[in-house]
């Protein structure tokens, strides 16, 4: 597929419609998490069984992200683009009206589908709007509409839901979304289809493997974010000692590291693209390692999380990784790195719960964070060493 190319102006705004597309997606999965009593009380059903809403989102999203990216191959982009974000528009209106969990539970798998997909699809063409050497910063401002609904959309979100009820959320979201199909609509620019392109050619990535060892990277690396962002309700209150007032300060404040995270992160992958990935690797390993430390004061701990936040950033390099090693099979490769972070977030709680569970603290998810950046960087080095490998075999004469 072409893109045209866009003045500077242009393509800003082409860049923040994909942006609204984030927030707004960012803001349905992290408030919903949030709003989780208001909607157990409003369904009359206890938290743990309401909480199967999370966990139907979450494989809406490893379903749908390979699903719709294989079969929208031949789509143009910016047309998926719009039909995806009209879907989870409908898909959002339907959830504010639902009546009943089993109602819930179906209308936010449906919910789900566009997500990964809409991150694929809207990094390929982020990136294809700015000269090859910004293309990760460009899909970094993308990013930064996921990174932003941390700060300002889950927070206003969670107001408006404790106020008037959670279905007003999910309004919100439906609004946000239906106004990106507007903007990318304006101003993301066609683009030709790609008569080659086919489901075959895109399940192509699934043989690559360096396509497998990136979304490791991602699946393993990652999942120590999750697992400290999950418990850090109860590790500030129990812990820390910090009254409940403080949580929402905390969440702020990891997404405000996500957002420096991401745009650091960028500017170095455009640079040197695996190196930045070891780093950041490097760098998780630290700031998780010092978190069971700082977890007993509030103002180490405020700062931990903002740096803990900034491991966020390992996202826009893998996703600029994946389009130089899927080859043709660029939709799908994109797709599955939101599949590989999604399946980071079950894997890093589960094994912080475990953690907890085995009487180690709720501090304890900081050493689990640890080990889990070990193991994605154990995965780097492989993938940096099939790839010095393969270089190799292609400077050997036939």
């Amino acid at each position: 597929m072409t893109q045209p190319t866009l003045s500077l102006k242009n393509a800003r705004m082409a860049l923040l419609a994909l942006a609204t597309g984030g927030f707004a997606i960012g803001t349905s999965e992290f408030a919903s998490m949030s709003l989780l009593p208001q909607m157990a009380k409003g369904l009359g059903v206890d938290e743990p069984t309401a909480g199967h809403v999370i966990s139907a989102y979450a494989l809406g999203v490893v379903v749908g992200a390979p699903l719709i990216a294989v079969l929208g191959a031949r789509f143009s982009r910016r047309l998926l683009l719009i039909a995806l974000m009209g879907f989870f528009a409908l898909a959002h209106c339907l959830t504010a009206f639902a009546p009943d969990l089993n109602w819930l539970l179906g209308v936010r798998f449906l919910s789900g589908l566009p997500h990964g997909a809409y991150f694929g699809v809207g990094s390929l063409v982020a990136a294809s709007l700015v000269p090859r050497s910004q293309r990760t910063q460009a899909v970094a401002r993308m990013m930064l509409g996921l990174t932003s609904a941390t700060i300002a959309g889950v927070p206003f979100a969670n107001v408006i839901g404790q106020s008037f009820g959670w279905r007003w959320c999910f309004t919100i979201v439906a609004v946000l979304a239906f106004i990106t199909a507007m903007m990318i609509l304006r101003f993301v620019p066609r683009d030709t289809e790609d008569p080659d392109a086919s489901p075959l050619r895109e399940l192509g990535a699934l043989a690559k493997p360096q396509v497998w060892l990136t979304l490791l990277i991602g699946a393993i690396g990652f999942g120590g974010m999750f697992s400290v962002y999950t418990y850090l309700a109860s590790t500030l209150t129990e812990v820390t000692g910090a009254s409940s007032s403080m949580i929402p300060v905390a969440l702020a404040l990891m997404g405000v590291g996500m957002t420096i995270g991401t745009l650091v992160c960028s500017w170095a992958a455009d640079r040197a693209l695996m190196p930045a990935a070891g780093v950041t690797l490097v760098y998780a390993a630290i700031v998780m390692s010092l978190y069971t430390i700082a977890s007993h004061h509030l103002s180490s701990m405020l700062m931990i999380i903002v740096l803990i936040g900034g491991v966020g950033g390992l996202s826009s390099i893998l996703q600029t990784r994946l389009m130089d090693v899927a080859g043709d099979a660029q939709t799908l490769a994109a797709a599955l790195n939101h599949s590989a972070f999604n399946a980071a977030n079950a894997l890093g709680p589960w094994l912080g719960g475990m953690a907890i569970t085995a009487g180690y603290g709720w501090e304890s998810t900081g050493w689990v964070g640890m080990g889990l950046a070990i193991g994605g960087l154990l995965i780097w080095f492989a993938s940096l060493m099939l790839g010095r490998s393969e270089a190799r075999r292609k400077k050997l004469p036939a």
